[in-house]
Parts: C-alpha cells; structure tokens; sequence
C-alpha cells in the first residue's frame, strides 16, 4: 500500500483551490462548490480527490470534521459523469456510497443531492431503514437508481431482494465510516455487497480511525490503495522548557479538551453546574445506552434551574419519524442541548456546536474522537469535557499514548446538590422512577463491556454513589450485585414510600396500571382458595422439598445466575463477530427494553 501523509495542518484550509486540482474537476461541479460557499480544499480534499479521479484507490485517515464527506462526493461525481458517455439504462447502479447510521446516511444524500443534479439522466437513491422495504423496492423497480447511498442492512436487504439490479458497471463504491461499519456487527453484509460488485472499480476507504479490521478490509476490497493521513496539529506545553511543541493529533485543532473527575453521586450536581453556566451554548451530551438517555431526557426537565432550557434525547430505539424530527430541531438551535448515544457520533455535521459532554465515556475508546468532532470543524473552536470517576483516572494517559491530549478540569465545590430534585421527580412520577431504574440497570451491564476493562472494571463500580447519582428510590435486584457484593455504601434508602403507591403523572397509564393491579390481585384470590389436597402429587412435593436444603437451593440458584451469565457473553462474541446483529443480540440476550 503506497502512502501519503496529505497534511499536518493547523488551519482547516490549505492554499489550493478546487479550481487548480489536477486533473481538473468540470465547471458545473466548481459552480456547484462555488454556490455552496467552497473556494479552498480542506487537506483531506487536496490529497483525495485528484488521486480517486486518476483512478487510484483510497484509504484515508483523517480527522474527524476535516471535510470527509466532499473528498468523496466530488471524484464519485466526475467519475460517474466520465463514465456515462451515455445516458445510464434506469436499474444501473453506477455508484454505492454505505455509511453506518441513518442519519450520517441522508446527510450524506443531502449533501450530495447540488453535485448529482449536474449529472443527466443520473438517478440517486437514499436507502435507510425506517421505511418499508417494499415502498423502497417499488420505487427503485418504478423510477429507477443509479446511485445508492444508504446503510448495509438495508443495501444488502435490496441487493438480495432485488435482481432488477444491474451491478455489472459499478464504477465507484465508498465506506464511510469504515470502522464503525464493522464495529457494528455489518462485516457479513458488507462483504456480501462487495462480493457482488465488479473488481475492476474504484473504492474509497473513509475513517477517522483505522483499525484492524479496516486494514483486512482494505486487503479484500482494495486495489494496492493509496494510504492518506491527515492530522491536525496540537500544541503541547514542555514543562521542563516551557517552549511549545507541535504534536501530531487526532482531534481537531481548535478543540480545548477537558477531562473532569468526580464521585459517581456528584455526577448530575457537576452536569448541571455546567449546563447553568453554558446556557446560552449548543451543547451535546452522550450517554451509555438508549435507557439512559431517556431518562436523563425525562428528569431533566424537573431541574429547576435548568427550566426553559431546549433538552432535546435523540438515539437508536427511538422511531426513524422521531430521530429525524430530533435533529432537524436541534440543528436549528443557536442554543439547547442535544441528549444522545453513539447514534449522533459519527460524521453528523450540526452547525454551531460549541460544546461536548461526555456524561459516560463510549464503551469503544475509537468513539471518543468521533465524539468530540461534532465540535470544533473546519477550523472552528470547541471545547469537550470527559466526566470520570476516581477509579478511572487512568483513561486520561491511555487517550494520552493514543494522541488525544486532556486537560484536567476542577469540580465545582459549590454546585447545589440536584439528588434530592431527582428522587423528588421519582416519588411524583412513577415514569421517573422506572426510568430511572432501567437507565442503572442497562449502565451496569454496558459497563460491564467496556473494551478498556482494564481501566473500568465493573466489579470495583460502587453501586452506592451510582444508584444516588441516578436519583433512586430503592436499589434494584440484579444479578450483578448480588453476586458480586459490589459496594452500596453511600446509597441512602427512602424508607417512607410505598413503592405500590407512587402513579403515573399520565392519566391514561396510571387507569391501566390499576387495571392490572386489580386484575392481578384477582388472580391471586383466585389461588388461594381451597383445593382438593391431591395426595399423590402433595407427598412427592413434599418428598422433592425435603430433598433440598436453604444452601442447596442458594447454591442451584447460583449456578443458573452463572449460566445465564455465560449465555450472555457467548452471545456477545457472536455480536463482536458479526454472526448476529445488535437488535438479535438485545432480543436473545432478553435486554431489549433496557438497551
């Protein structure tokens, strides 16, 4: 693989023109550039595009927000238009462009949609789920594709579906995003969909992070590739010298980053501390998992210092209609703050981001830099602030060796308390409090597959702080405390409350849940009236009961706790191989509702 180091820039820009690119790119496509406000190419730009137009093969690693997405729009573009000497027939697919999340993929589409428009005849296609499948089929089979741009499920869903299809004269295909493709389970369809594409094509490799499974792809589905780097360049204080060097990074040069470290029960406290002092900024926070982020979305809002403030959740579990709604309102903010998971860290360009919290550090460290780039692009300044616990100080030098420089930012002795506001949400609102408990629930067992375990293990997290930092009423039963008699110290029980007795602020849940209650209640008097004794079965019940001592039950019911334990990380290895995806594995693994 031959490679190229495109740029060590401290600017977003270099001094080249789109206009002095050799080979040279058509007018319409400079005037498209043009209208759309772009004179200069990023570094990523520069070093790209020549090289896909002269029929090279690209693997390029750049900074997250260096201007990815125009590095491959534009040579795809003047490939199709060299290649279509002719108008294409309505079913040839000329182009595939394959990002991994919904949203990544219709931005892409639409940032796409000036540049296409200069092709005649040229037919795009964007392919995401959350549309029927069939509506999509009988669209293609009516109006034709030439161009697909889309997520691999629902590519390789048509691919398969569809032999309508003609993928003989594919010309260019593009994985953007290509580690968090495989990262997320899509390594089976992405090379069904390269099995079924013509070798003598160009491909563009697209990533913030290379990662092995990147370099192996690249093997299978690149052609002796060019290797592109581009890094931004930081500068780091000698302390001994007190001269500056420049260092090579992975993160955006105008991006101040932070790390701030705090008990588990003075997380929210430290949160809110900051959205107060930042309310008039556009801020993202991620999350661990979709349960949280609902809850945090949900219990928020009761802050009283944080009333009137646009808190906005956004993640995966949430219907395609919703997510789309989400970010479309976000993205026209000048202020708010967007409440996510990993769902909005990859390539999503949203305007005017001027901060980035990350409430629970990404299972993936890779994640981390996608993160923190939806600030600071082109050249902009951010800032982005890590929350970690004590026991987790040593993230800081591991994104240290991986050229991720944290600056340690001091805690607020002075934050107010905001605990008892959130167990004051779950004592009015029983939604509150089941939120609440699933957020801790789903946090403990995503913990538990943190790829850096040798940094944040599971079995040191002290239960205690956790459950008061997430504003509980009771501490709930799970297999993992039990077990493992994690620390519950500082965790101070609500001894008033019946739990039975706490409703439903929504009228219409809180009528069904005394529905059930009442019918359940039923049944139970149902069961306790008299029967015929059988004295056959009661003499073997008693005879199998006698059978079992209290240690010998404690003991069977370990072994079923260890069982199902095991199960679940067989299940994950199938995950992390890509023999089943993330909805199979919440689905068997029996934690769909909590993920």
């Amino acid at each position: 693989m031959e490679s190229q180091s495109a740029a060590n820039a401290n600017s977003a820009l270099t001094d080249t023109r789109f206009s002095d690119l050799k080979p040279p790119l058509s007018q319409l496509v400079l005037d498209a550039l043009a209208e759309a406000g772009f004179e200069f190419c990023t570094p990523v730009q520069a070093a790209t595009i020549p090289l896909l137009c002269s029929f090279k093969d690209v693997a390029v690693d750049a900074a997250t927000g260096s201007g990815k997405t125009l590095a491959f729009v534009v040579p795809l573009v003047e490939i199709l238009r060299r290649s279509c000497s002719s108008p294409p027939k309505p079913h040839q697919v000329m182009g595939i462009i394959i990002s991994p999340t919904r949203e990544l993929s219709s931005q892409i589409y639409n940032v796409a949609q000036p540049f296409i428009s200069t092709l005649p005849n040229v037919k795009s296609m964007l392919l995401v789920g959350g549309v029927e499948v069939k509506a999509d089929m009988k669209k293609i089979e009516e109006q034709g594709a030439n161009l697909l741009i889309g997520t691999p499920g629902r590519l390789y869903d048509m691919m398969e579906r569809m032999d309508v299809l003609d993928l003989r004269n594919l010309e260019i295909l593009i994985l953007d995003e290509a580690d968090r493709l495989l990262d997320m389970g899509f390594q089976k369809q992405i090379n069904y969909i390269i099995s079924h594409l013509p070798k003598l094509r160009r491909t563009g490799l697209f990533s913030a992070t290379q990662t092995e499974a990147v370099e192996e792809l690249a093997k299978a589905g690149l052609r002796n590739p060019v290797r592109i780097e581009v890094r931004a360049e930081t500068k780091l204080l000698n302390d001994s010298t007190s001269s500056q060097q420049l260092a090579s990074s992975k993160t955006p040069s105008g991006l101040h980053l932070e790390y701030l470290e705090c008990e588990a029960d003075k997380k929210p406290s430290q949160l809110v501390d900051l959205l107060i002092k930042n309310k008039s900024k556009k801020i993202i926070i991620y999350f661990m998992t979709c349960a949280c982020v609902d809850y945090w979305g949900v219990v928020l809002p009761h802050i009283t210092a944080l009333k009137g403030l646009s808190l906005i959740p956004l993640h995966g579990k949430m219907k395609q209609t919703a997510r789309e709604k989400a970010l479309a309102f976000f993205t026209t903010l000048s202020s708010g703050v967007l409440l996510c998971t990993d769902v909005a860290a990859r390539g999503l360009d949203i305007p005017g981001v001027d901060c980035i919290v990350q409430y629970d550090p990404p299972q993936d460290p890779n994640v981390f830099v996608h993160r923190v780039g939806r600030t600071a692009r082109l050249g902009r300044q951010g800032s982005a602030i890590v929350f970690l616990l004590p026991k987790e100080e040593a993230y800081v030098e591991f994104l240290q060796l991986r050229r991720v420089p944290l600056q340690e930012r001091k805690s607020t002795d002075d934050a107010s308390d905001v605990v008892p506001q959130l167990r004051s949400a779950a004592r009015k609102d029983r939604d509150v409090m089941e939120k609440g408990l699933r957020a801790f629930v789903s946090y403990i067992r995503a913990y538990k597959e943190h790829h850096c375990s040798y940094i944040f293990r599971w079995k040191e997290l002290e239960i205690g702080k956790l459950a008061m930092g997430y504003g509980l009423l009771q501490l709930p039963s799970m297999p993992e405390v039990k077990q493992h008699s994690l620390s519950t110290e500082g965790f101070v029980p609500v001894e008033d409350v019946n739990f039975d007795e706490i409703k439903y602020k929504d009228k219409s849940r809180e009528k069904q849940r005394k529905k059930n209650l009442q019918a359940k209640k039923e049944q139970e008097q149902q069961e306790q009236k008299p029967k015929k004794p059988n004295k056959t079965s009661s003499a073997s019940a008693t005879t199998v009961m006698r059978k079992k001592t209290a240690r010998q039950r404690r003991a069977a019911q370990s072994v079923e706790d260890e069982e199902e334990l095991t199960r679940e990380y067989r299940l994950l290895k199938k995950l992390k191989k890509g023999a089943i995806d993330e909805n199979e594995y919440a689905k068997l693994a029996g934690i769909e509702d909590l993920l």
